[in-house]
C-alpha cells in the first residue's frame, strides 16, 4: 500500500510542478487566485509517503532517535525528537496502523536513553514539548507509560515557575530570570489539557495565571502579535524584534486550549486575533506564504504554527468566515510546498517552501513539512478543505 502511495505522490508531484511552473513562474506571491492546471491532491497518501521517507532517512542506526540531518550529522536534538513523537501520533490517529505505536514507544525510550537515562533536561520548553507529545500519545493509545512520562515531566517543569519578570516559567534551569513565550505558552496548553483529563483545579489555575502573565508581558496589545521573551540579556527588555511563527502558533494553541477548558470566549477571541494578524503579516507570511526561518531550530517553527492554526480550524466556535481564511492560507502553503519545496524522490523538505531544498536537510525542517501535510490530511478527512 505504501509503495502505491509513493508512486502516486511522484506522479501527482510531477503534474503539480509542471502545472504550477508553466503557468505562474514569473508571477509574484500571493497566488491565491492564480490560474493554473487543476491538481487533485491526495493529502493522506502524501503524508504516508513522507512519514515513511522521513523515518527511513533520519532514523539513527541504533533505531533510538532521529538524527540532525540527512548528510551525516548524527547529533541528538531533544526537542526535535519530541515533535517527532507528535508527528507519529498524527500518523497513528489518521491510519490506526500499529507500526506507529511501536515507533512511538521506541522513540520515547530512545529519548530517555540519549538524555542520559532520564526524561527531564535543562530546558523547560524542551520538556514541555515532550510532555505534550507524550500526553497526545497517551490519549491515542491509553498506554500508561506515556502518561507517566507526562506526569514526571510536568512536576519538573513547574520548578521553573518564579516571580522574576513578574511571573511565568523560566526558559532554562541555569537562567531563571529569563522568561519567554516558548517556555510559557506550551505550559499553558499542557496544564489546560491535564485539567481536562484529570480535573485538578491547580492545573487550570496555573494555566490561567501563566496566560495572564504571558498576554500582559509578551503580546503586542495593538495587534495580538506575540514577542519572544523578556530579560534575555539581563537588561529587563522585551525582545520585540524577535517575531517568529513559532510564538504565534503556541499562543494560538494556549488561548484555544484555555477556551476548551473554561468556555470563556475571551480566550478564543485572543486566538482568532493572533491568527488573523499572523496570516496577514508581511514579516511572518509575505504574500500569504510562511517565510523561511532557515534550518536548525528555526526549521521547526512553521510546523508548530501550522499545528495550532489547524486546531483552531477544528474549533466549532470559530466563525466560518475566519475558518475559511485559515483554510485558504494552509492550502496555499501546502500546495506551494507540494509543487516547489519537496525534492523527489528523496522527499526532503526545503526551509523555503517556494524553492527546492539543498543537499542537506535538517530533521527540524523535514518535520515542519511533515506537520503541514499531516494537518492537511486531517482537515481533508474532516471534510474541511472543500
Amino acid at each position: 500500500m505504501k509503495t502505491i502511495h509513493f508512486q502516486r505522490l511522484l506522479c501527482i508531484g510531477l503534474i503539480a510542478v509542471l502545472g504550477v511552473f508553466s503557468s505562474c513562474e514569473e508571477e509574484p506571491f500571493p497566488l491565491y487566485d492564480r490560474d493554473s492546471e487543476v491538481v487533485v491532491y491526495n493529502w493522506a497518501a502524501t503524508a504516508d509517503s513522507l512519514q515513511d521517507k522521513t523515518y527511513s532517512t533520519f532514523l539513527s542506526t541504533d533505531g533510538k532517535y532521529f538524527i540532525q540531518n540527512n548528510t551525516g550529522n548524527t547529533n541528538f536534538n531533544y526537542w526535535w525528537n519530541a515533535h517527532a513523537l507528535d508527528a507519529l501520533v498524527d500518523a497513528y490517529q489518521r491510519t490506526e496502523e500499529a507500526v506507529y505505536v511501536q515507533r512511538m514507544k521506541s522513540l520515547l525510550n530512545g529519548i530517555k536513553d540519549k538524555n542520559n537515562g532520564a526524561l527531564p533536561n535543562e530546558f523547560y520548553d524542551d520538556m514541555e514539548w515532550l510532555a505534550l507529545s507524550s500526553l497526545r500519545a497517551y490519549d491515542a493509545t491509553k498506554d500508561p507509560a506515556f502518561l507517566e512520562a507526562t506526569t514526571l515531566l510536568w512536576q519538573d517543569i513547574k520548578t521553573g515557575l518564579n516571580a522574576n519578570q513578574g511571573g511565568g516559567i523560566a526558559w532554562k534551569k541555569t537562567q531563571l530570570d529569563y522568561k519567554n513565550t516558548p517556555a510559557n505558552a506550551p505550559a499553558i496548553i499542557l496544564a489546560s489539557r491535564l485539567y481536562q483529563l484529570q480535573k485538578k483545579q491547580e492545573d487550570l489555575d496555573l494555566a490561567k495565571t501563566l496566560y495572564t502573565w504571558l498576554k500582559s508581558t509578551l503580546v503586542d496589545p495593538s495587534t495580538g502579535i506575540v514577542w519572544d521573551g523578556i530579560n534575555r540579556t539581563g537588561n529587563g527588555q522585551v525582545d520585540k524584534n524577535w517575531i517568529f511563527t513559532y510564538n504565534q502558533g503556541v499562543f494560538i494553541g494556549a488561548a484555544e486550549e484555555l477556551f476548551k477548558a473554561t468556555g470563556d470566549q475571551a480566550y478564543l477571541t485572543d486566538a482568532v486575533r493572533t491568527a488573523n494578524s499572523t496570516i496577514n503579516s508581511t514579516e511572518l507570511a509575505p504574500g500569504g506564504l510562511l517565510r523561511s526561518e532557515n534550518q536548525g531550530d528555526g526549521g521547526l517553527f512553521k510546523g508548530i504554527l501550522v499545528r495550532y492554526l489547524a486546531r483552531l480550524i477544528e474549533q466549532p466556535n470559530v466563525p466560518q468566515v475566519e475558518k475559511a481564511k485559515y483554510i485558504n492560507f494552509l492550502k496555499y502553503n501546502a500546495e506551494t510546498l507540494y509543487a516547489k519545496g519537496i525534492r523527489r524522490p528523496a522527499l526532503t523538505i526545503s526551509p523555503d517552501w517556494k524553492n527546492m531544498p539543498g543537499e542537506s536537510t535538517d530533521f527540524s525542517t523535514q518535520l515542519s513539512g511533515l506537520m503541514l501535510l499531516e494537518a492537511m490530511a486531517r482537515l481533508d478527512e474532516l471534510n474541511l478543505l472543500d
